[in-house]
Order: structure tokens, then C-alpha cells, then sequence
């Protein structure tokens, strides 16, 4: 049975973290749109991903051996509340810091913990993740990419797909078969480190619905890898993966996307003399919802502190996070179109961005279904 969430709060060495992070963003967005906030943690700025490396911001939950700060995973959901709710630009370190070394660190060999984590607490390298695949959708035990063993390390062929910063990033962490076919499903898959600048490897960039270019497919043919580019052990890349994506589903990403449009849309409300009983009821609901999805996702930040794997809990938290973002900007939009006030451009550039996207987030870190599927799983209810 499924343990009931754990209120948590923020220990205060955690806590004070929080006003020198808000200072920072302040004094560094200052003149950022809002509409180019709003892609955050699809922002990609190696300007600002070096300054947050700088202060020891990256990074704070790995080993002070490897570069990182050491801390509990409270000190890490402060700074990522707080870069998020601000919009600030984290897509040069995202992937690599969140998932990436974590997975090094737990199943990578000792030469791969000293070359990669350092340079990613550093903000030095970036990341991206080889999952999804053409025809296959969620169901990454149909992977159809393939490596095999050949002298002194693999042959890898096929593509990946929906692959964000693949475009750019110079490393993937690459779910891959390395035995059987399809139908052996979760069995004979593995992950490896792939430098994206091997020869047989080329990036194609997708525009995505809002005009931006951080996707991208990218096709392996006949690339040959060393030995040491396994991660972990051959034949575990499905466990492996299970753990890694733990770390995607339950942090204050899957429910602060639309903060900035609602930071603009309270500025809009406030400039008004006598804002809508509407307007006010739905602000409410909003920000009561929000308030309830942050004490899940500090509830499995809790569990994390406590060396627990709250997977089920974390699935929970994607899929109720999900829900909530991509109703906001349908709801504040409905309002808008309700509004005999003058709409600054930058609330509808804001707006016209979220609403674009906002179809995407119940596919980024796994669609409803499969989510859902995992959390019956945990529930013993399949």
C-alpha cells in the first residue's frame, strides 16, 4: 500500500538560500520579457547557466568530492522554486544537473563520476536524454535503437526523437538494446554515454509549436562507441532508467511552467480599479492549487532527503502538476476574452507562448497514461 504524504518544510540553512538566489534573478532578468521568461527551463543561456555555477547553485544535492555542494535535496527545491518562478533561462544545465548526475553518480564507474559530474556542477557540459523513438510514442520498452558489442567497445545504430537540446547538447544518456528484439520488452535494454560529436551521428532540430528549436531527432549509423560508455550494467538500462525519471516527474517544474504567466496576469488585475468577482475567484483557485502541489512536491522532496524512492508518489505529483498547468492558461485566456481592459502585449505574448505549448506537458516526462499506468502499479491496483 501506498504511504501517505509526509508534510515537509524547508529546513532553514535550506531556506536561507532563498534570498540571495531572488536577488541574484532579480538583478539578472531585469530586463528579460516576460513572454521569454516563460520558457525557463526551455530558456538556454550559458551566460547565466556559468554565473549560477559560480555561486555553487548547480549542482547542491552531489558529493563535495565531485564538485558538487553536498546538501540535502531542500536546498535544491529552493533554488529551483525560485529560478522557476522567476522564468529564468536553466535549459544549459537542466537536464545534466537534474537527471544526468545523479544517474552517473549512482550507476556510472568511478571514471565517468570524475570526468562528467565535476564539468556539470561547473556548468561546463550540457546534456540531453535519448528516450522517445519514431512509432514507438511513451512506451520506452520498444525501443528499437541498438548497440552491439563489436572489438573494444559497441556499434550503435538507430534514431531517437523529441530529443530536447539534442540539437546542441554535446552528450546524451541513451536508452538502448543491447540483446533480444522488441518482445523481450523491458529485458536485454542498457544506457550509455554518447558524445554527440562522434563521427555517424547527425542532429536534425524541430521547431516546435510555439516557433522555438529545442527539439531534435537524431540518427546513429554504424557509430562506434568504447567500452567505458555503458553506463552501469548491460542489461539494467530499465531499472536505470525507472530511477532517472524519479528525479523528472517530482520537482517544482511539473507545476510552476505558467508561473510567469501568472505573475502577469495578477500585474494586469492590480492595474484595474475593481477587478472582476471572476477574475478574483479564479486567482484564488489558481493559487490555491498551486499551494497544494507544492506541499506534494516538497512531501517527495521530503522522501528523497530520507534516502526513500518515492516513485509512485512522484508519478502523482507529474500527473496532478500536469493537469493544473495546462489548465491555467485556457482559464486565464477565457477571463481575458471576458475583459473590457486594454491587455498589455506582453500578457497576450506571454499568453499566445503557454497556450502553444501547454499541450506538450502531458508528454515531457511521460505521457498520462503511462504515468497513471505507474501509479495503479504502486496503488496494487494493476
Amino acid at each position: 500500500m501506498l504511504a501517505l504524504p509526509v508534510l515537509a518544510a524547508i529546513p532553514q540553512e535550506d531556506e536561507a538560500l532563498r534570498a540571495p538566489v531572488r536577488a541574484f534573478l532579480a538583478e539578472t532578468l531585469s530586463a528579460m520579457p516576460p513572454e521569454q521568461r516563460a520558457r525557463s527551463w526551455m530558456g538556454y543561456d550559458l551566460a547565466i547557466t556559468r554565473a549560477l555555477a559560480e555561486r555553487g547553485w548547480i549542482g547542491l544535492t552531489l558529493p563535495e568530492r565531485y564538485g558538487g555542494g553536498g546538501r540535502s535535496p531542500f536546498a535544491r527545491f529552493v533554488v529551483i522554486e525560485e529560478l522557476l518562478a522567476a522564468g529564468a533561462p536553466v535549459g544549459a544545465h537542466w537536464i545534466a544537473e537534474r537527471q544526468s548526475a545523479p544517474l552517473i553518480l549512482r550507476y556510472g564507474s568511478e571514471a565517468q563520476r570524475e570526468r562528467f559530474i565535476p564539468a556539470i556542477c561547473r556548468g561546463e557540459i550540457q546534456f540531453c536524454i535519448g528516450m522517445s523513438e519514431p512509432d514507438t510514442g511513451s512506451d520506452l520498452a520498444s525501443v528499437r535503437t541498438r548497440a552491439e558489442r563489436v572489438d573494444g567497445g559497441w556499434r550503435l545504430r538507430g534514431q531517437k526523437i523529441w530529443t530536447t537540446f539534442g540539437d546542441r547538447a554535446p552528450f546524451m544518456t541513451a536508452l538502448v538494446r543491447t540483446s533480444g528484439s522488441t518482445e523481450d520488452r523491458h529485458a536485454g535494454l542498457s544506457q550509455f554515454l554518447i558524445d554527440l560529436n562522434l563521427p555517424g551521428i547527425e542532429r536534425r532540430p524541430i521547431i516546435d509549436a510555439a516557433g522555438d528549436a529545442h527539439f531534435a531527432q537524431i540518427f546513429f549509423d554504424d557509430v562506434l562507441l568504447a567500452a567505458e560508455a555503458l553506463i552501469g550494467e548491460e542489461g539494467k538500462g530499465w531499472e536505470q532508467v525507472n530511477a532517472e525519471l524519479t528525479f523528472e516527474r517530482s520537482g517544482p517544474e511539473r507545476y510552476l511552467s505558467c508561473t510567469v504567466l501568472i505573475d502577469e496576469w495578477m500585474r494586469f488585475l492590480r492595474g484595474q480599479s475593481a477587478p472582476a468577482a471572476a477574475d478574483l475567484e479564479l486567482l484564488g483557485r489558481l493559487l490555491a492549487e498551486a499551494a497544494a502541489l507544492r506541499s506534494l512536491s516538497l512531501s517527495v522532496t521530503g522522501a528523497l532527503a530520507r534516502g526513500e524512492d518515492p516513485a509512485t508518489q512522484a508519478a502523482i505529483v507529474k500527473d496532478a502538476g500536469t493537469s493544473f498547468e495546462q489548465s491555467v492558461p485556457r482559464l486565464i485566456a477565457d477571463r481575458l476574452a471576458s475583459s473590457d481592459e486594454v491587455v498589455p502585449d506582453s500578457l497576450l505574448a506571454t499568453l499566445a507562448y503557454l497556450v502553444a505549448m501547454s499541450p506538450a506537458f502531458s508528454l515531457r516526462g511521460g505521457t498520462r497514461e503511462i504515468i497513471r499506468g505507474i501509479i495503479a502499479r504502486g496503488l496494487g491496483l494493476r
